[in-house]
């Protein structure tokens, strides 16, 4: 079990620790429900150092982003980031990931921490072009600083002016009494903020700057659990969940990142399903009585047919009710579309709505 440059700092501050993508990880503090909270009214510091950092350097370096990733990277500018996935073969997906485009010709990617060592091995297999590539995920942490209060709380650690950062751009600059740290106004809650990466001999310090500079606003450390609830809320995919090697892009509702003005692995057959158009779709749900969707709950239709399986649920912390996602047959992707969840062999009614299901 790999632990990160901060967990004797989690495990000193009382968190219960846990194993995820084979990191000693912080999965709470003071409970799921108070921590949610505290990133959607105020500002909260996640520790996930486990993603994976991967440098690619060289005239070529795009043509090999574009020839991996469903999105257009030749949009990108300095100081710019984009959402995207990479396609497998047979219409599946790789990972999704977070394309940086740190100056020309020279690039970041950041991947699933359960994916580092597939994701590697998938994109140098394909790396026939004599792209220069880094794997950083060992020497990189990364703190996502989240919330509403967070561009205030954090001002104070910075020279650059952090309300100007616009979404899915970023800065290299000062932070925390550390030069040439990436702030980059990115996130997984829906509720604002910035993600800091820095090397691990840094991290401490960025750390316990941020908290002492956030005591005002009442930071906290949150841990993974509510990282989840709040992500759900807001309807993004969690890889090995919500899309994996058996879920195309457009299914999964990812067809705004795979785009056919390039060509990428497998785009000739992904053109072809969305010409030809999908049988299932990835789908946010809200349970109308009483019961909580887990990941797997089989998903029925009026006639106690299973129809798909759930990939997502939870008791919503924002909302007060339970939400969830998962596949259902086309027809029945609309809105307002009747399901039925199974929980424990009862069929509980549930309606199908658009997401997110937080709206701010």
């Amino acid at each position: 079990m790999k632990n990160t440059a901060l967990t004797h700092i989690h495990e000193q501050l009382g968190a219960k620790m846990v194993p995820f993508a084979g990191y000693n990880m912080p999965v709470q503090y003071e409970g799921v429900n108070a921590e949610h909270e505290t990133v959607r009214n105020g500002v909260g510091v996640f520790d996930v150092s486990h993603m994976g950092e991967f440098l690619l350097t060289g005239p070529k370096a795009l043509d090999l982003i574009q020839k991996i990733s469903s999105n257009d990277a030749s949009t990108l500018t300095v100081g710019r980031a984009q959402y995207s996935c990479m396609p497998d073969a047979n219409g599946g997906i790789v990972d999704d990931l977070i394309i940086y485009k740190i100056k020309d010709e020279q690039y970041l990617l950041v991947v699933n921490a359960s994916n580092i060592e597939k994701d590697w091995n998938w994109i140098t297999s394909h790396n026939d072009m004599g792209v220069e590539m880094r794997d950083l995920s060992e020497d990189y942490s990364l703190l996502a600083i989240q919330g509403p209060k967070a561009v205030e709380a954090m001002q104070s650690l910075t020279s650059v002016d952090l309300s100007q950062i616009k979404y899915y751009h970023f800065e290299e600059a000062d932070f925390a009494g550390i030069e040439h740290v990436i702030i980059s106004a990115t996130g997984y809650t829906g509720s604002g903020g910035f993600e800091i990466y820095c090397k691990n001999s840094e991290v401490e310090q960025v750390w316990n700057k941020v908290f002492e500079a956030g005591a005002e606003f009442g930071i906290k450390p949150i841990g993974l659990a509510a990282r989840d609830t709040l992500r759900l809320e807001m309807g993004f995919c969690l890889y090995g969940n919500d899309i994996d090697d058996t879920t195309s892009p457009l299914e999964a509702g990812l067809g705004w990142i795979t785009k056919f003005t390039k060509d990428f692995i497998n785009s000739d057959n992904l053109k072809k399903q969305k010409e030809e158009g999908i049988t299932k779709r990835l789908v946010g749900f809200e349970l109308l009585e009483r019961g909580i969707p887990r990941h797997d709950y089989e998903i029925v239709d009026t006639n106690g047919n299973v129809i798909g399986r759930v990939t997502s649920g939870t008791q919503s912390p924002s909302l007060g009710k339970a939400i969830g996602l998962g596949y259902v047959p086309k027809e029945l992707a609309t809105e307002g579309s009747e399901i039925y969840i199974r929980i424990r062999n009862k069929d509980i009614k549930a309606q199908v709505v658009k997401l997110p299901f937080y709206k701010k």
